[in-house]
């Protein structure tokens, strides 16, 4: 389908940032013609003189991420179109000219007292900015000279290589080949082959595994050489300012105790026994001899899927999500109603699903919906993403309302085991409540331990290059192929194929990032229990969660929710659910 096939009610309403190209290039002219901190540089020594430069940095960077997002939505829609690849790269640049500009500034800051940073931290001037001054204040360590920071600015721009090629390469040249598809000859796409794989005809499934996998074999060196791109630049980073190691910057960006993450892989990997013991269930479930990785994303209970309409989707996710209260229904309508949700998967459109906030004005939602169950609970999933940006943006000013990315897959999960449980609570046949527990069994199988995966391969492919060992198709392979018989063990029949997986996975240009999807749903499961058995006083204390934005460090907003990550207990608490999921599950088979 092409987009000008979609009905205008599915498409985002992109005008609400810029009403069209027009008024967007006028807004862009203007602020890079407006672009002029130098008149600070030498002066960030005095309290007026920091806030005043807070403030103009504050105001240029609002109006450039309101042109940024809508070249980038722009481009998302069809990535075909030049003329958008075009804007995206014309703000790159811009974004490289701004922190050319205000490469002074932290390097400024940072070399005040600690005495002065904290005073102007408990300063009421600086009540928007406290915890800003408390992160320079700590980063100063890492900061370099001016000079050196004016180079590091200059080099974000071509650091981002490495990614932008990825999803030219996976979203507009792969060269999916052929398949037939419901009798016809039809292109296998990212969305039909994730249809094929939750669908019942398993020579199918088989079918589009080895041809989809067969696509990106054909590039597997050229996608090995752009990650090793991606991991050299993170090591670039982490050697100019002084890192241990590329896993400490990013968790430190974050403000994220590295304690989490080797937390996460420890309690994970003390319960891959359990995954085992699924693989078991669902070999024998399934009847089969050999279970094979194209065989673990169809459901085991047949004709018991939800195929629903969109409307029909987001209608039962409304219904489903009511133990948050009326306000939150309502504004999940307002979503639905004044378009800030991109529905239907078209020729060229980025695949997959996501949530983008625009401070001032409302988030914005991309699917590529199908009928299935799992992209009803995508609905659920993208809009707890867009509720957060919401809380987050009305009640923080600008300085604080961008919250971490460690929390942000926590409002998303959140919705989604809410749906799930509401789901298996009021499905009484025991068809669809066998379903929806081997649903949930697999949800946390691939937030929790596929994403915990994900980190490992991330956390020793970087350990691998700062050692000093290039990384290459065939290290890279047989490293995610190992781990993938680690967390799945000897039930599963693991086919070449699939340790070539890492080469597909685009959150691996984002290093560091899946291990949120996995302390996430731990954090989502202990939250969404909380909710259900305390109502209004755990709803209070979610919404205090979601409204906090960057106001302190991401552990301690989640310990408002009754999530304490610091401690081991929300993670036995997500593996005992995964265990009595599991054997509710069995006991009904």
């Amino acid at each position: 389908m092409e987009r000008n096939e979609v009905k205008e009610e599915y498409k985002w309403k992109v005008s609400d940032i810029f009403q069209n190209d027009d008024e967007w290039e006028t807004a862009f002219v203007a602020l890079e013609k407006s672009l002029d901190f130098e008149k600070f540089r030498g002066t960030l020594n005095t309290k007026e003189n920091v806030y005043a430069y807070f403030k103009a940095e504050e105001a240029f960077s609002a109006q450039l991420l309101r042109i940024y997002l809508y070249a980038f939505m722009r481009h998302d829609e069809d990535l075909r179109v030049t003329k958008y690849n075009a804007y995206t790269a014309r703000v790159m640049t811009l974004f490289t000219k701004v922190g050319t500009a205000t490469a002074f500034a932290v390097p400024e800051i940072s070399a005040l007292s600690d005495e002065t940073l904290d005073s102007f931290a408990k300063d009421e001037l600086f009540r928007e900015y406290d915890y800003m001054l408390a992160r320079i204040k700590a980063q100063k360590r890492y900061t370099l000279s001016e000079k050196e920071e004016r180079i590091m600015a200059q080099t974000g721009e071509p650091m981002e290589t490495a990614g932008e090629v990825f999803q030219m390469l996976n979203n507009a040249e792969l060269n999916l080949p052929e398949i037939e598809y419901q009798g016809e000859k039809v292109r296998l796409s990212h969305g039909l082959y994730s249809v094929i794989q939750n669908g019942h005809d398993r020579a199918k499934r088989a079918e589009a595994f080895k041809l989809y996998y067969s696509a990106f074999g054909k590039i597997l060196n050229t996608l090995a050489t752009t990650y090793y791109g991606n991991v050299k630049s993170d090591i670039f980073q982490k050697n100019v300012r002084g890192y241990q190691s590329c896993l400490d910057m990013a968790l430190f960006h974050e403000d994220v105790d590295r304690k989490v993450y080797e937390n996460l892989l420890k309690f994970v990997g003390e319960y891959t026994p359990l995954m085992h013991r699924y693989m078991a269930d669902r070999k024998k479930e399934m009847g089969l001899d050999e279970l094979h990785p194209y065989d673990l994303s169809v459901p085991l209970v047949e004709n018991a899927d939800l195929k629903l309409t969109y409307e029909e989707a987001f209608d039962l996710v409304v219904e489903g999500l009511a133990p948050l209260g009326k306000e939150y229904q309502q504004l999940l309508r307002r979503g639905h109603d004044e378009r800030w949700i991109d529905v239907e998967e078209t020729e060229g459109k980025r695949s997959g699903a996501y949530s983008i906030g625009v401070y001032g004005i409302h988030p914005f939602v991309l699917l590529n919906y199908q009928q299935t169950t799992h992209d009803v609970f995508t609905i659920a999933h993208e809009m707890g993403h867009a509720l957060h940006t919401y809380f987050s943006n009305a009640n923080q000013p600008f300085a604080k309302a961008e919250y971490k990315i460690f929390v942000a897959e926590v409002a998303s999960t959140v919705n989604e085991v809410l749906l799930l449980k509401y789901l298996i609570k009021t499905r009484t046949e025991k068809k669809l409540k066998k379903y929806l527990l081997n649903y949930f069994i697999d949800m946390i199988r691939t937030t929790l331990f596929r994403q915990t995966q994900f980190a490992e391969f991330e956390q020793q492919a970087h350990a691998m290059a700062e050692s000093g060992e290039p990384l290459n198709k065939d290290n890279l392979t047989e490293l995610y192929y190992g781990l993938n018989k680690k967390y799945y063990g000897d039930a599963l029949t693991h086919d070449e194929e699939i340790g070539t997986e890492w080469a597909r996975i685009p959150h691996f240009y984002n290093s560091f990032y899946v291990y949120k999807y996995a302390t996430g749903i731990t954090a989502a499961i202990a939250i969404a229990n909380r909710i259900l058995t305390e109502g209004d006083k755990a709803v209070k204390d979610y919404f205090g969660f979601l409204a906090g934005g960057c106001s302190t460090d991401p552990v301690s907003l989640l310990k408002i929710a009754g999530a304490d990550l610091s401690s081991e207990k929300p993670f036995r608490a997500a593996m005992e659910e995964f265990k009595n999921a599991l054997e509710e599950f069995e006991a009904l088979s």
